[in-house]
């Protein structure tokens, strides 16, 4: 009768697993990158009223936040192609869908995903940012960009800090799907290093470790990160008038 828990077969592949996490950090840092970027688009355009792109944003942020992130990432798979296959027929392009590589979906899908929940992280930070401070930048002659960049994003990054931290781990552990379009990262090597000795809970004892171990320091350095900022933000007594702290920080950054 074979052992039930085979020790030395957890060992032996954790090595062989742990290779693949460079493909799992790549896929959480380009779509981070993606999420970000979207993100603050999105929320910037609900911010400040944008017609169109703020009822697209709003529409976007629904369906995700509405949809199954493996179904995201099917409908990434299969649609992508589509569309190329749809432009090669309308307009004679020859792009060749079967060249695609698998991450390129993961990237997408995990991006389009993370983007969706970071919008309302970035737009709530924003707009939790005192607005008696953004009424002094502008009157003393900040432009929109100067009080954006020097009032609201340093404030608004201590802020939103806690939320995205929680976000990118959340985006870490999403990358477990990825397998399901053909990419190798750590979960793929797992399945595959449990078919060859049908040992499947000693492989995902090793994955949930290595994934609590990332997710373990991604949080503290988010922690630190906020701490930082924190050390270095501007306080600003309440006696004192918004006014005169504006114009501090303007003649120090001009």
């Amino acid at each position: 009768m074979g052992k039930l828990f085979d020790f030395d077969f957890m060992v032996d592949a954790f090595p062989r697993i742990l290779r693949y996490l460079p493909v799992t950090l790549e896929i959480t840092f380009i779509a981070m990158i993606i999420g970000l970027v979207l993100g603050l688009a999105i929320a910037l355009s609900e911010i400040h009223n944008i017609p169109v792109f703020k009822q697209l944003g709003q529409g976007y942020v629904a369906f995700i936040r509405g949809t199954p992130l493996m179904v995201l990432i099917y409908l990434t798979y299969f649609g992508i192609p589509l569309m190329l296959e749809g432009l090669n027929r309308q307009f004679g392009t020859a792009f060749n869908t079967n060249s695609i590589p698998p991450l390129v979906y993961a990237f997408v899908a995990l991006g389009l995903n993370d983007a969706a929940f970071n919008s309302v992280a970035i737009r709530s930070a924003i707009e939790a940012v005192d607005k008696r401070e953004i009424e002094a930048a502008h009157s003393i002659g900040m432009t929109a960009l100067q009080t954006f960049k020097r009032v609201i994003a340093p404030q608004a990054l201590i802020i939103a800090v806690p939320n995205l931290g929680n976000q990118i781990i959340g985006l870490i552990k999403g990358t477990s799907l990825a397998f399901t379009v053909s990419v190798i990262d750590i979960m793929a090597s797992a399945r595959i290093q449990g078919s060859r000795g049908m040992r499947f809970i000693e492989v995902y004892i090793d994955v949930a470790i290595i994934y609590w171990v990332v997710c373990f320091f991604t949080g503290k350095l988010a922690l630190l990160i906020e701490r930082r900022l924190r050390r270095s933000e501007l306080t600003t007594p309440e006696e004192e008038d918004p006014d005169d702290n504006i114009m501090k920080m303007y003649e120090r950054n001009v």
